[in-house]
């Protein structure tokens, strides 16, 4: 069990419309000053989703590239981009997200029902982009959204060796409606079926985020937490900002006696070259 606990921050994500959702952070702008007040009060890492000008989704690189100098510039946190974009995204444009040179990505092991979508991850886009990780010296987060999905993450291991960092970290994303349920007996399954030596953290969207992140907490993992995944704080009650969920995240892991982790620490953790 870690003595302390990585937050990480999905500020974004590629699901709300701002129209809908006025405090979500999307231009590079507010992204910077949100990833600054999360820090503050906790933060270690930062998911990034981007927007163009219009607000909405976008992998547009030069865009990336700003994003990830800004962040770097303007914060200490290990900055993650997200090679899913939204579920529509070719994977060409996913694989060249690479390209911007984060210091670590998601890499999703399968195939997953999105709602009324289908987020769709081959299995050999899934080798491309851990091998382009290899090559560039970026850590991946392995995205986990059912549990049969660490099988594939075994087979990955077996087949293309370990990640860039050398070390296994997965990130349990849970209550997708067409999903594995954000419930505690199945995080409890998934964290057993994990590879040996690997740490994760647990994604709680909507309704499930505090049982999630209380189990998380536990079972001896991280956290992530965000408006990509929540928007409401409590029930009837909306989030006012990031800083907001990341401060109960931070607040929750000083009580369980796992305080939460600086981002050289979570460099660390992760393998991230510091």
């Amino acid at each position: 069990m870690s003595l302390g606990t990585l937050i990480t921050v999905a500020p974004t994500g590629a699901e709300h419309a701002k129209a809908d959702v006025p405090q979500l952070p999307v231009t590079l702008e507010e992204l910077v000053s949100t990833a600054q007040s999360c820090e503050q009060v906790g933060a270690a890492m930062i998911h990034v989703h981007i927007r163009g000008e219009d607000a909405k989704p976008s992998l547009d690189l030069g865009r990336l590239k700003a994003t990830v100098e800004a962040l770097r510039s303007e914060t200490s946190l290990v900055v993650q981009l997200s090679t899913g974009g939204s579920v529509h995204d070719p994977e060409a444009d996913r694989l060249r997200v690479l390209e911007a040179m984060p210091d670590s990505a998601s890499c999703t092991m399968g195939t997953v029902n999105f709602g009324d979508d289908v987020f769709m991850n081959r299995w050999e886009f899934i080798v491309s982009l851990h091998k382009g990780m290899q090559e560039r010296s970026i850590v991946p987060e392995y995205e986990i959204f059912d549990i049969g999905q660490l099988a594939s993450l075994k087979r990955l291991l077996d087949q293309h060796g370990l990640p860039a960092g050398g070390h296994v970290h997965v990130d349990f994303v849970m209550g997708v409606p067409g999903g594995m349920p954000g419930d505690a007996a199945t995080l409890v399954a998934a964290v057993n079926a994990l590879p040996d030596g690997a740490t994760f953290s647990a994604t709680g969207i909507g309704r499930t985020t505090l049982p999630v992140m209380f189990t998380a907490l536990g079972a001896g993992g991280h956290l992530r937490v965000g408006m990509e995944d929540t928007i409401s704080y409590s029930r009837g009650v909306p989030v006012r900002d990031n800083a907001q969920l990341v401060a109960r995240a931070a607040g929750l892991s000083k009580i369980a006696q796992r305080p939460a982790l600086t981002p050289d620490e979570a460099r660390k953790l992760l393998g991230v070259h510091i």
